[in-house]
């Protein structure tokens, strides 16, 4: 008997030593280096929204809204530096009885238009109008939004000034987000 519980003693250490010696792997500490974050910061720009009586009191063919706002997201060179890709998202809804023309210029610190997006809204659409404009590889140049430092937002009504809509509270909206790839290590 006192063999055998020597023998199992022996055996439960050699297995114990064994289990420490196979499950141990020499630690590669330097896997840092390798180590890429790059997250995606989500954000809303801007949103505008009128109703059919104001746009009919600026009249045919005239602006029923104009902003310019600021818009200095990259302003610091480590943000612009890392930044890899961007995604600007718009949605648009017009329950008007007005044809619209929405413009969004891009503006340099010094006032230059970088870059414009138009849209050509027809009246009383029923769907949301959606566009996803890429900047980064395949798309716009990233310099664009780089040197964005503000944004002119304008409303044209293309129609008359005394058509209105049958829809309940008829009006146009348009809101804007946008997504961001940064490369932080």
């Amino acid at each position: 008997m006192k063999k055998l519980r020597y023998l199992l003693a022996l055996v439960t250490l050699f297995a114990f030593q064994f289990t420490l010696v196979s499950c141990t792997e020499e630690q590669n500490f330097d896997q840092i280096e390798d180590l890429s974050l790059t997250p995606t910061l989500s954000t809303g720009i801007f949103y505008l929204e009128s109703d059919e009586a104001s746009i009919n009191q600026a009249g045919p063919f005239n602006s029923f809204y104009f902003q310019e706002v600021n818009f200095d997201a990259f302003n610091e060179e480590y943000v612009s530096e890392r930044l890899l890709e961007g995604t600007i998202l718009y949605e648009l809804e017009n329950t008007t009885s007005k044809q619209l023309r929405v413009t969004i210029d891009f503006l340099s610190e010094d006032g230059q238009v970088l870059d414009t997006e138009v849209f050509n809204v027809p009246a009383n659409t029923t769907d949301i109008i959606t566009r996803d404009v890429y900047y980064g590889p395949g798309g716009k140049s990233l310099d664009i939004l780089i040197n964005t430092s503000g944004l002119r937002i304008s409303g044209n009504n293309l129609s008359d000034s005394t058509s209105v809509s049958s829809n309940e509270n008829p009006k146009v909206i348009l809101r804007s987000g946008a997504e961001f790839e940064f490369e932080l290590l």
